[in-house]
């Protein structure tokens, strides 16, 4: 639910405060010089529809993984699997499409997805449901304009290596095994962007 405020409240500022939207958004070409638009543009979105289907798809898959991860394990994963969505955004938009503007909290909810998925196998549960979820909406993500594809697909790996992650991890080790794993995946994310860009 702080998830879901936090992105109604930057939906209606973003109408309240003129250029606050710009000042917040990804564009790929500037990510070097203003990193922080790398999670800033996961909490904007371009419309009402963006905005309701992003939140929706929140509301109906969080409080599980929520209650299945513990409530930090929950925010890292989605936190980072929208910083591996604009990390993907920044290496696989092409040249001529860099000036380009990117918003949306997608990557996280694709991470999400997957993660859920690797959540109910591990618990034995049927994941088929949710699996179809993601197969429809990667259908979508490549069949209508103007959506990112790089943005889900980010989300989306990185959501089903966090969720693995944390489903198997043994007992023993399951604490200090997400805090390092949660760190090493976003540094490898910082890493990576770093060196790509320079």
């Amino acid at each position: 639910m702080t998830l879901i405020g936090l992105c109604v409240l930057a939906f209606l500022a973003s109408y309240l405060v003129p250029g606050l939207r710009s000042d917040f958004w990804l564009v790929p070409a500037f990510a070097s010089e203003e990193p922080w638009r790398l999670i800033t543009s996961a909490f904007l979105h371009a419309g009402w529809l963006h905005l309701l289907f992003n939140m929706y798809a929140l509301w109906i898959v969080g409080p599980f993984l929520e209650q299945m991860l513990g409530r930090w394990r929950f925010a890292a994963l989605y936190l980072v699997s929208a910083l591996g969505g604009s990390v993907a955004v920044v290496l696989l938009t092409s040249p001529e499409n860099a000036g380009i503007p990117t918003v949306g909290a997608s990557g996280a909810v694709f991470g999400l997805f997957a993660a859920i998925a690797v959540v109910l196998r591990r618990t034995g549960r049927d994941a088929r449901q949710i699996l179809v979820v993601i197969a429809i909406n990667v259908v979508l993500t490549f069949t209508i304009a103007a959506i990112s594809w790089q943005a889900h697909l980010g989300g989306l790996v990185i959501g089903a290596a966090l969720g693995t992650l944390f489903a198997y991890l043994p007992k023993e080790r399951r604490s200090v095994g997400a805090v390092l794993g949660v760190a090493g995946m976003t540094l490898l994310l910082g890493v990576l962007t770093v060196a790509l860009l320079a």
